[in-house]
């Protein structure tokens, strides 16, 4: 019996997960949310972490002490930066997650997690600082099926901030510096508490908005979360 854990920040972007599998909620008012429900023969737990990388992080430790599934994949929507060749209602993969506001402001700027010298982890003789792997063969995977289902689907790396990014300036600075496609405020916390546990970790997001001047004008939160979770659901099932 293979075993899927599925996180993300808020309902909404696991709702239709949870109504579509008929998962139930396990113990009401505890953290997370969790929900418990099957796809085929797989055991699916869903939680709900709540906002930003310090609930992520607890959350998902809570998740993993003394549980080890087959998978752990991170969901919920995306800002998408421009040049990244993502557009709204697409889908990102990731390819590894880094922590794009943590570090040293320095007179010559933004300096790394490295210039401090201790990594957040050390696993298999390496140390990890602003950035975390996450498993290629379950993205490549993803990718395939997406490319199969001929959705719009663009693999890289995540950054994860804690100050999203309302500026067009500060998109294009992000990317320029670290060559990420997309932001989220979760996922290099999901992508280290699984990198220290030695879980394999999938993080698939449906891209809401550009990276631009904010404007929710041009968002579109309900369609990506949509998308992507109808996407997970194939997924899932091919597992």
């Amino acid at each position: 019996m293979k075993s899927i854990f599925v996180t993300a920040s808020v309902m909404q972007e696991l709702s239709l997960l949870i109504r579509s599998i008929g998962a139930v909620q396990a113990e009401p008012d505890i953290f997370p949310d969790i929900y418990r429900g099957r796809i085929g023969d797989k055991d699916i737990t869903l939680a709900v972490t709540g906002i930003g990388k310090i609930n992520a992080a607890s959350a998902t430790t809570v998740l993993l002490q003394g549980r080890t599934p087959d998978l752990l994949v991170n969901t919920g929507c995306a800002g998408a930066y421009q040049g990244s060749g993502l557009t709204v209602g697409g889908l990102a993969v990731a390819t590894s997650e880094i922590l794009a506001d943590d570090g040293v402001l320095t007179p010559e700027g933004w300096q790394p997690l490295d210039l401090i010298g201790i990594p957040l982890v050390k696993r298999s003789g390496k140390a990890y600082f602003n950035e975390f792997p996450l498993s290629m063969q379950a993205a490549g995977k993803a990718a395939s099926l997406a490319a199969a289902l001929g959705l719009s689907t663009i693999r890289g790396k995540f950054l994860t901030v804690s100050t999203c990014s309302g500026t067009s300036a500060r998109g294009d600075e992000l990317f320029s510096r670290f060559g990420g496609i997309c932001e989220n405020m979760e996922g290099a916390a999901v992508a280290q508490v699984a990198l220290r546990y030695g879980v394999d970790c999938l993080e698939i997001r449906g891209v809401s908005n550009m990276v631009e001047n904010r404007d929710m004008s041009s968002w579109n939160i309900p369609g990506a979360v949509e998308s992507v979770q109808r996407f997970l659901l194939k997924y899932i099932e091919e597992f």
